[in-house]
């Protein structure tokens, strides 16, 4: 399906919109600006399709301030402890956009930017793809090195969105992106995801202080965050550190393939999303930070836990604490890492 104009940067230049289409009637849209999932159609038990992830259906709600809608946060996603860290004897200082710390990249992150874009079936089944890949230069956001970076989604019949990245540099960098949709499986628009149940697939956390800052230690899960077992959001947010959600290191995966970590359920549309990752750590943020400002694309506007991030990541403050994790590309190796979002349908619970 041929891209579509979805807008203008100030600067001119065409930001198109790909929606990629499976054989079974969902899709998805992305943008060539900042790789954003602006929809997602998927079916309820019913067959009903029903919009999953929150966002805006013009061009200037992306432009004006937002929580990160859909987009792809890098070139580190998460914070780095007081926007600065030393590597191979330098010392590099990054923009703090999140006071005290640096968030997602900086004030002009990946997800402020526009990328090339090359649609294409995959070869093996004909699935609908969309390769986006840019240039970050040397001493973006503060950054060392020149990167060279490809995110690849792709849509299958079975509803699941397979996101793939990879990338190289020239010189030693902190590398680690997410996937920053918020979800929301009885619709989005539809009010609160309190009802939704979660399951996160990890025993230990990293704590934060009351500025979400890293603590640089590795922690059991407690009673307030344990989300072995599946748990109705809206009995544990009231008790999440800042109401916020913690980052979650996922037990090493078995083998180089994307590994069950969490579980999102709505029981009144019978929709449950499954995520898959290769990645180190997972971060749950339950859009505390939403107050009602921001209208989406139903015409609602998105208050408090308007939806759900399961962001998949490596441990963004690994270039201070690397026995935390190590995310330093160098030159000659390849970062590639997979996140894929399932979504199956059960028998929902009667009103």
């Amino acid at each position: 399906m041929p891209p579509l104009p979805f807008g203008h940067l100030p600067t001119g230049e065409t930001v198109a919109a790909h929606r990629l289409v499976n054989a079974t009637g969902g899709s998805v849209k992305i943008l060539t600006y900042g790789g954003i999932v602006t929809s997602w159609i998927v079916p309820d038990a019913h067959g009903a399709p029903v919009d999953i992830v929150l966002g805006f259906d013009c061009l200037d709600g992306y432009l004006a301030p937002h929580p990160y809608f859909g987009a792809i946060a890098g070139r580190v996603a998460g914070r780095i402890t007081a926007g600065r860290f030393s590597l191979d004897g330098i010392t590099y200082h990054l923009a703090f956009n999140n006071h005290p710390n640096h968030l997602h990249g900086g004030l002009r992150g990946f997800d402020k930017h526009l990328w090339n874009a090359t649609a294409f079936p995959r070869p093996q089944d004909g699935a609908p793809s969309l390769r986006l890949s840019r240039l970050s230069p040397d001493g973006e956001e503060g950054y060392p090195g020149n990167v060279t970076v490809s995110v690849t989604y792709t849509l299958t019949d079975d509803h699941t969105l397979l996101i793939e990245s990879e990338a190289s540099t020239d010189r030693a960098t902190p590398f680690s992106l997410t996937h920053h949709s918020y979800f929301n499986l009885a619709g989005e628009g539809s009010g609160s995801v309190a009802d939704h149940t979660l399951q996160i697939l990890a025993d230990a956390y990293a704590p934060t202080d009351a500025d979400l800052t890293l603590l640089g230690r590795r922690e059991p899960v407690t009673a307030a965050n344990d989300f072995r077992a599946p748990r109705r959001l809206g009995d544990v947010m009231p008790g999440l550190h800042q109401r916020h959600g913690d980052l979650y290191f996922l037990p090493p995966p078995a083998t180089d393939k994307p590994r069950l970590s969490a579980v999102l359920a709505d029981p009144r549309s019978g929709r449950s999303l499954l995520v898959q990752t290769t990645e180190g750590c997972l971060q749950l943020y339950v859009a505390s930070s939403l107050n009602g400002a921001l209208i989406g694309k139903s015409g609602r506007p998105y208050g408090r836990h308007a939806g759900v991030c399961l962001e998949c990541e490596g441990y963004p403050d690994g270039p201070n604490t690397p026995a935390l994790g190590d995310i330093i590309l160098r030159p000659g190796h390849t970062a590639r890492q997979t996140t894929a979002y399932s979504f199956k349908t059960y028998t929902p619970k009667s009103p």
